[in-house]
């Protein structure tokens, strides 16, 4: 079991990547009203057939050769169950893939979000062709991180220049703190 839920978008945004995706939109939206997290992963990959969704769901089902064993989905459909919460897998081939998970935001065995800053800097920096959106909300207040604006800016400096990368670190902290106020979800 993962520590922590951006490990599992991590995880799933990975599962995007070896499906060829080159655009992947993350949006983690937190309301207190509601006491509902929901973090919502899309692509533009390859897809999946109904036959597929479900195997994906299964444990013991991976597409890797490299182990006998997928268990990123599987952990994050477990841990929205489990923190009372919801998850749904949508997806069509040849047009990408939606994964939303649903988690009451007070339930007792619902896993930190964790370090979402370094989740998406890892993404972004480590996958300098694919383009990512990141949509950080808690309650009225929220951001936006948008790659293809950064490209058009940078005019071809890649994500992984130590300057760049730096610069969207401190850009998704002092982001994130804005909206949540250092509040720990």
């Amino acid at each position: 079991m993962m520590t922590e839920l951006s490990l599992n978008v991590l995880d799933v945004a990975q599962n995007s990547i070896r499906a060829n995706a080159d655009f992947i939109q993350i949006r983690v939206e937190i309301n207190n009203e509601q006491n509902r997290l929901t973090i919502t992963i899309s692509d533009n990959g390859c897809g999946m057939t109904a036959e597929q969704i479900t195997k994906v769901e299964d444990p013991f089902y991976t597409t890797r050769t490299t182990r006998s064993v997928g268990l990123g989905v599987p952990f994050f459909k477990y841990a929205a169950l489990a923190a009372g919460g919801d998850f749904c897998i949508d997806s069509k081939p040849g047009l990408g893939t939606i994964i939303t998970a649903v988690f009451v935001l007070s339930h007792i065995d619902r896993m930190p979000l964790g370090d979402m800053t370094s989740t998406i800097h890892t993404l972004i920096t480590l996958n300098t062709t694919i383009d990512f959106l990141y949509i950080y909300k808690v309650d009225e207040k929220s951001f936006t991180l948008d790659t293809r604006d950064f490209r058009e800016i940078l005019e071809g400096v890649p994500f992984d220049v130590p300057e760049v990368s730096s610069y969207i670190k401190e850009y998704l902290k002092e982001n994130q703190l804005e909206v949540d106020a250092g509040r720990i979800f």
